[in-house]
Parts: structure tokens; sequence; C-alpha cells
């Protein structure tokens, strides 16, 4: 089992940013990709970036390209979500989610991959 738990979120006027904090603990070595997943209330949960924590390849929906960046400290089993230029449309619970075995994939940004759920950490962009 893997253990996750987030940090970091609150509310921010568009244009602003954020840093998205994730804790990582239990049997991290099977974990073969990590990502954050975002819901807006009344929409199904969408993923937003994820990282293969072998060898850090990233991949980003198009809706945040350019503007959130995703990395991971290895030695303090932390990742992280870096946002900027944050527009109100980011508004939503964000969760931090991992995956045994399988890799990460380019063509692959569904919620539905992951195995391993935090309990999501809430952001707010106000116009």
């Amino acid at each position: 089992q893997v253990q996750l738990g987030e940090s970091g979120g609150g509310s921010v006027q568009a244009g602003g940013s954020l840093r998205l904090s994730c804790a990582a603990s239990g049997r991290t070595n099977n974990v073969a990709c990590m990502g954050w997943v975002r819901q807006a209330p009344g929409k199904e949960r969408e993923g937003v970036a994820t990282i293969d924590p072998r060898d850090d390849t990233t991949y980003y929906a198009d809706s945040v390209k350019g503007r959130f960046t995703i990395s991971e400290d290895n030695v303090k089993n932390t990742l992280y979500l870096q946002m900027s230029s944050l527009k109100p449309e980011d508004t939503g619970m964000y969760y931090c989610a991992a995956k045994a075995v399988y890799s990460c994939s380019s063509g692959d940004m569904s919620a539905a991959q992951f195995n391993y759920w935090g309990q999501g950490t809430q952001v707010t962009v106000s116009s």
C-alpha cells in the first residue's frame, strides 16, 4: 500500500501562483507513475500532470501546458505541482495519485489509471 497526503492548496487571484506538495509513504518502491488529478464542482476528475519516478518523464494536459510544472524529490518522497498564471477555471480539488507496475503514458491522462489517492487539497482562483 501507498499512502499519499497533499498540502499547499488555498485561494489566489487570477494570474497568481501556488505550489502543491504530496508526501508519499509506504511501498513507494512499487510506484511506476505519479500524478495530479483535479475535480471541479459538478465535473469529473481530470488528469493534470503525470511523472515517471524512475526517469522523471513528464506529461501534461493541454489545458495546463506551459503554466504547471510537476516534479518530485525522491529523497523526501515528495511530489510537487507548481502552478503559475492561474485561471478561474483551474479552481477545484486537487488530488495526488499514484499507480504501481505500469509507467505513465502520454496518451493516458485519465484519473481511472491510478490505484492510490490522497485526500485532496482545495485550490480556488478568483477573477
